[in-house]
């Protein structure tokens, strides 16, 4: 059978979509607009129903080009994959790696590792999303993201369509101004944690989660005083004595000492589980299994007892 399409073809079917014109797709892909055009009628013509519907504000899909644009997607990733499979063929490990993380990994776990595993694999570019565990997770399904960094009850278990390979344990603690009466406590009951008024991430992120999580298996109200997914926000908020919150330990222990603040264990320690996820269905290339080999091998977990 001979397919109406070719690679081609559908790189500039996926690039008009995706630009919402025929001018923005061919300054894209360095084409002639009228070659553009002329790409568009012919794939039309060779499916049989129109794809996309032309306005004088540029073009939107139709029910067919909603349906091609799916399946378009997915053989030009796969073709890509195929295209950097040959190219390692030579040995040497290439190509890039997108990586979804989340702000505090970001921010304070990730900077050094990405560093270092560029260090040892400079021929790998490395791209870095920040996003919330929902997003992030929709992200490795559509595709957009190789790798992401998810939060599991069960480490190693699959999820969703996912493949998970756990990295890093790490304890969530309080964090509250030197100041503030708890401080001097050696450990923080939830009750009375859920009494003071809590910063915390918005919906969406494993931060706002844990906590709503808590909340809920002990039968506890959380009081939000602030939202935001801004570390230092956060931090700056907690240290002026307008609420408190719970943190991955390290987060606080990086700079408690500048910014006034303390992180205290829960009475039961709370563990957060952390994993590297991708797609069941399309595996890993050399240069996302570098990755991920990279990162258990400079994991270090701290055990809960």
């Amino acid at each position: 059978m001979k397919l109406p399409f070719d690679l081609r073809a559908l790189e500039i079917f996926v690039s008009v979509t995706e630009r919402g014109s025929f001018t923005a797709a061919a300054m894209a892909l360095q084409l002639a607009q009228s070659a553009v055009s002329q790409s568009i009628a012919n794939l039309e013509t060779r499916l049989g129903q129109p794809l996309l519907i032309r306005g004088t504000k540029g073009v939107s899909l139709a029910p067919a080009g909603e349906t091609l644009l799916v399946h378009a997607r997915s053989l030009l990733q796969q073709a890509q994959r195929a295209a950097l499979a040959m190219a390692e063929l030579d040995g040497l490990v290439k190509g890039e790696v997108r990586i979804g993380v989340s702000s505090m990994l970001g921010s304070y776990y990730f900077p050094p590792l990405l560093m270092a595993f560029k260090a040892r694999h400079p021929d790998i570019t490395l791209s870095v999303i920040e996003g919330g565990t929902l997003s992030l997770r929709k992200m490795i399904d559509n595709g957009e993201l190789d790798l992401g960094v998810i939060v599991e009850e069960h480490p190693g278990s699959a999820t969703s369509g996912l493949v998970s390979q756990h990295f890093l344990r790490e304890e969530m603690v309080v964090c509250l101004p030197n100041d503030h009466p708890l401080a001097t406590r050696e450990h923080i009951s939830l009750e009375a944690f859920f009494a003071e008024e809590l910063v915390v991430f918005k919906r969406g992120y494993f931060h706002r989660d844990f906590i709503e999580r808590l909340a809920s298996q002990h039968g506890l109200i959380p009081s939000i005083a602030f939202e935001s997914n801004l570390i230092a926000l956060n931090k700056a908020i907690v240290s002026r004595g307008f609420g408190i919150t719970t943190f991955l330990k390290r987060v606080v222990e990086d700079d408690r000492e500048e910014n006034n603040l303390t992180a205290i264990s829960f009475s039961e320690p709370a563990w957060l589980d952390l994993s590297l996820a991708w797609r069941r269905e399309r595996g890993l290339s050399r240069a996302e299994q570098a990755f991920v080999d990279f990162v258990i091998e400079h994991s270090v977990v701290r055990e809960s007892p």
